[in-house]
């Protein structure tokens, strides 16, 4: 069916100057902030920021998961800095190793990003106390509220956290753009704003303060940049309760930012959804936690996919985000306690027992630096704010008026336009977790601007399939040329001498086509398909996209410009950084990481390729398309076989516990030692660097020794099992697996099959992620 909107006329400028948010004096690029956007150097400014706990990874691998979040487009790294993790013993406070917070905030630095820190004191973060080290649970204060005895130790802690951070302020060309207080206090601005004096006056110094501002949260007014996020699903809710309705309103367009779902287990239900955009009119909306995937608890063992979050993320820009932040971006593994373990357990007084190490989180980067696919959903839209987030930006979100009845509505198509005066970027997300959404037959557009005639795509009415999500731009421009509008989405721009490239993916199931200006084209050559002149515009149907796809327009003032279109699989590939002394497209199924001139590949295959566009003529590779693919030569190295064996089968499954709101407990230390099934996992020798043992597993708690140390640990929810060998010591390794107990109120996911009251492990395999250096 046709579908229309109006695009109104802007209301006006943004205000500025309204809030206290200043950067540092004489900087290069000030950070601004107006009542719809953020600027930097005068220039609307889109960020993207990822989460990756610096504690819960090892040291060494911080600068190579720092360099794949940055491929992925993240450009700013947020971080709890988790006061337990670094004083768990009161009065030896410590950043050495792991929690050398300053070298990961330097190492930021030395690769462009920008870093967040979000310093607490509560942090939550799925760890023990919220972050609250227990000594200071155990003084006899109220914790999170002016208590003085609270903010003595709260304010030795900012202190110690200003001291490694001394120097790394924008005022001395530092990283740090915003500092984050607290976390998810709902009710206590006054303690928020003495938090935010606390820390100036300790010394830390940054353009914007920053709070979470879900479930109606009180903010001291204008002193605090509200946040905000939204799930795919969730794990603190309760077992039986299906897919929450909080998460369900993220895969439709709408202006209303709170989500008074998040951290919902931890306060009165009674200021659910209040004031929840009580600031709409003077802060942008931003966000920090977008969910990057999901941990699991013990009751709760949601399963989330890569086209859940790729919905879930353009869907917010769509709606008019104007700050992508992921939680988490980077999962990671809590570090041993000294006195006790550090995740969130019910033994703590929270209402979910989370693994004692693992924190996954399913996220784009793995526990381990595992390549997910949600990693390519989300990099492909980076990629488009890299380049045209200075544009989406400034643009209004515009729903249209025939708009879905309620969130039980899955007939009526779910679009929205960001637009300006007279361009503007058109989104459409037909994908939800759980529910399928129905293909819409028969569908076009009709996007009418303030300034010019009106937009109406396609040029016949299309199918748009079930699961599709896509933005398709109307009326930009590309070096000269107007792109009336694309049936495909804009990925990035490239130079190829004196000629822009916009790159474009297909929409799967949609075939592309490219409406061009009429007046902006001077001549027009395309590989495939037809070419009609028709109402002032140049009009290419027909086109199969690949990497040979690339039409070549010389415009009226005689520039030179290009438009390759690749097919949606195949954009999926696509990065573009420096190599070989230019910015290059690339396109890879390895991880591709850039590194100030130097290029790796992170894969599992013994000879991963790339195609580079535009290639340099002293390389010769193989023609793909118009790039040049290049194969890197065997590297010699291989993991070999590991293999299992039973030593004792399970017993009788524990009986369900259950502990705070009534919710099943994880079981016991002592029912691995007598109920777990065990098994033995031979290695071969010199396993390589890098290598995964991958184990196919079904039960419902699984944990991994060496001797009697714990060094893995998982829920079944039906994925793999992946244990990083560099991470854990030498010596022969043990796999416990408990099966789970019938009549148990534990939510596993239908995907995951009957396994979960079967303790067992079926197979195990190494996947080593090769890292190759490109020369």
């Amino acid at each position: 069916m046709p579908h229309h909107l109006r695009v109104p006329a802007p209301s006006g400028p943004p205000l500025t100057g309204h809030l206290p948010f200043t950067d540092a004096p004489g900087v290069p690029d000030p950070i601004e902030v107006t009542s719809r956007y953020l600027t930097r150097g005068g220039r609307p400014w889109f960020p993207v920021s990822g989460e990756f706990h610096y504690t819960r990874c090892p040291a060494g691998e911080w600068e190579e998961e720092l360099l794949k979040m940055k491929s992925g487009g993240v450009t700013v790294v947020a971080s709890y800095v988790i006061w337990i993790h670094h004083e768990e013993i009161e009065g030896r406070v410590r950043f050495d190793g792991d929690r050398d917070l300053r070298r990961f905030a330097e190492l930021c630095a030395r690769h462009g990003l920008d870093f967040i820190p979000r310093i607490g004191p509560w942090v939550h973060a799925e760890v023990r106390n919220g972050g609250l080290p227990d000594w200071v649970s155990a003084r006899d204060c109220v914790p999170r509220t002016d208590d003085p005895v609270y903010l003595e130790a709260v304010g030795a802690w900012f202190e110690a956290v200003a001291e490694q951070l001394r120097g790394l302020d924008r005022a001395h060309g530092g990283p740090i753009v915003a500092v984050q207080i607290e976390n998810e206090l709902y009710d206590q601005p006054g303690h928020l704003l003495t938090l935010k004096r606390m820390a100036q006056k300790a010394g830390l110094s940054a353009p914007l303060w920053t709070s979470t501002a879900w479930g109606g949260v009180q903010l001291p007014p204008d002193e605090l940049l509200p946040l905000y996020g939204g799930y795919t699903e969730t794990f603190w809710t309760e077992a039986d309760g299906g897919w929450p309705d909080t998460c369900r309103k993220h895969f439709f367009f709408t202006h209303q930012r709170d989500d008074e779902g998040i951290g919902s287990d931890l306060r009165p239900v009674s200021v659910r959804g209040s004031a929840p955009d009580a600031s709409a009119d003077r802060f942008p909306w931003a966000t920090c936690e977008l969910g990057g995937g999901m941990a699991v608890s013990y009751h709760r063992r949601p399963r989330v996919d890569a086209a859940d979050i790729a919905a879930l993320g353009l869907t917010k820009i769509g709606c008019g985000s104007a700050w992508q932040g992921y939680y988490m971006f980077h999962g990671g593994t809590n570090p041993a306690g000294e006195l006790t373990s550090l995740q969130e357990a019910h033994a703590t007084g929270y209402p979910n027992d989370l693994p004692v190490l693992t924190y996954d989180f399913q996220a784009p980067l793995g526990e381990y630096g595992q390549y997910r696919a949600t990693y390519d959903e989300l990099r492909l839209q980076h990629l488009l704010l890299a380049d045209f987030g200075h544009l989406i930006a400034p643009m209004e979100s515009v729903l249209p008026s025939a708009r879905p009845l309620g969130q039980d509505d899955r007939d009526t198509l779910r679009w929205a336009v960001r637009g300006d005066s007279g361009s503007g970027f058109l989104f459409v997300n037909n994908h939800q977790p759980h529910e399928p959404l129905p293909d819409h037959a028969g569908t076009s557009f009709t996007v009418e601007f303030p300034e010019g005639d009106p937009v109406s795509l396609p040029s016949a009415p299309v199918t748009v399939p079930s699961g599709a999500t896509f933005c398709w731009p109307l009326r930009l421009d590309v070096a000269g040329l107007r792109l009336e509008w694309a049936t495909a989405q804009p990925v990035c721009t490239v130079q190829d001498g004196g000629r822009t490239v916009l790159v474009l993916a297909a929409v799967a199931g949609i075939a592309p086509e490219l409406a061009l200006d009429e007046g902006t084209v001077g001549s027009l050559s395309t590989p495939s398909g037809q070419v009609a002149h028709t109402g002032g515009r140049v009009l290419v149907t027909g086109l199969r996209p690949g990497t040979d796809a690339l039409v070549e327009v010389e415009t009226v003032a005689g520039g030179r410009v290009g438009l390759l279109v690749l097919d949606a699989a195949t954009a999926r590939t696509a990065y573009r950084g420096e190599m070989w002394g230019a910015e290059r497209l690339v396109l890879s199924d390895a991880g591709v990481v850039f590194d100030r001139g130097e290029v790796r590949l992170h894969s599992i295959v013994e000879r991963p390729s790339f195609a580079v566009f535009p290639a340099p003529p002293v390389r010769e590779g193989a023609p793909d398309g118009v790039l040049t693919r290049y194969t890197l030569p065997a590297d010699g190295t291989g993991a070999g076989e590991a293999s299992v064996t039973l030593l004792r089968p399970a017993g009788p499954a524990p009986e369900p516990a259950t502990g705070v709101q009534g919710r099943a407990s994880a079981p016991a230390d002592k029912y691995f030692d007598t109920a777990a099934a065990e098994y033995r996992v031979d290695l071969p020798d010199g396993v390589p660097p890098g290598t995964l043992l991958r184990i196919h597993w079904t039960g419902d708690v699984g944990r991994a020794y060496v001797g009697d140390t714990l060094v893995a640990d998982q829920f079944f929810s039906g994925r793999v099992w992946d244990i990083g060998l560099d991470r854990i010591p030498a010596g022969p390794l043990r796999l416990r697996v408990l099966p789970g107990c019938e009549g148990a109120d534990v939510y596993v996911p239908p995907e995951a099959g009957d396994g979960w009251g079967r303790a067992g492990v079926e197979r195990v395999e190494l996947v080593t992620v090769r890292r190759r250096a490109v020369e």
